[in-house]
């Protein structure tokens, strides 16, 4: 379904020893992100598919098609905000930072272990992201200028002393809140 999101990203991509000899075998480590269980393995059966598909159709022998291997330790599930839990900290943010500082943002397809804190959502949990890029950048990207670089980006830039002190105000704010 088109309403239910899921990405592939190829993260990582080994083969051959030099640039001039065709190598026997080249690895390509992925990750897959769905919300649902369902649609990450309609993915996964897609993947299988479409790899050996393009061997079949490229006249590549059976002996030498791809292998797709889905690793059953390397899976992060999504991660889920609790929505009590989250319009308690939205609530608590706003208070210790204001409320122009406070801004939801859709759901993302981070990959984010944090999920796993929740033990399958029996705990309440919430994870929140904190603004780090110097507020100019900030501006101009929204009024057209250059896209602000992702997290994991070479060009990710944060501006060390405002981002530490905010994040330790968000979270020693947090914290109070849920020990009331």
């Amino acid at each position: 379904s088109p309403l239910d999101p899921a990405v592939v990203t190829v993260g990582s991509i080994h083969g051959g020893t030099r640039y001039n000899i065709i190598p026997d075998e080249v690895n390509l480590q992925l990750t897959v992100r769905t919300y649902k269980e369902e649609v990450r393995k309609h993915v996964l059966a897609s993947i299988e598919r479409i790899t050996k598909g393009v061997a079949l159709a490229a006249g590549i022998p059976d002996d030498r098609a791809p292998i797709v291997k889905v690793s059953d330790t390397e899976v992060t599930l999504a991660t889920y905000n609790d929505p009590q839990l989250t319009e308690r900290m939205v609530g608590a943010f706003k208070k210790a930072l204001g409320n122009d500082n406070v801004v939801k943002i859709p759901p993302t397809m981070a990959s984010e272990d944090f999920g796993y804190l929740s033990l399958d959502q029996k705990i309440p949990s919430v994870t929140f992201s904190l603004g780090a890029v110097d507020p100019a950048k900030v501006k101009a990207s929204k009024e057209g200028g250059p896209p602000l670089p992702s997290l994991h980006s070479a060009r990710f830039a944060p501006v060390p002393e405002s981002t530490l002190r905010t994040g330790v105000k968000s979270m020693t704010a947090a914290v109070l809140d849920l020990m009331k």
